[in-house]
């Protein structure tokens, strides 16, 4: 199997897919498990409250980690 389609698709992983999401998703590091919260946005990444994740910048990476936007996983509520 390729290494690059299993990682894209486990369970929850976002995938740089963004009709899997809605505008309120809380998507999480699959590196580090940093939460990224559209009410809170990103601080460090100059990501202002109420911007969900499909909406950010292409270079916008996990502030705590610097993982890709693609390795975030969908938290079900």
């Amino acid at each position: 199997m390729n290494s690059g389609t299993f990682e894209n698709s486990f369970e929850g992983s976002y995938g740089g897919d963004a009709s899997r999401l809605r505008p309120d998703d809380k998507l999480e590091c699959g590196i580090c498990w940093w939460v990224y919260d559209p009410a809170v946005g990103d601080a460090v990444g100059g990501i202002p409250p109420g911007t969900p994740f499909s909406a950010l910048p292409e270079h916008w990476e996990c502030p705590e980690c610097g993982t890709l936007q693609h390795k975030f996983m969908i938290i079900k509520a």
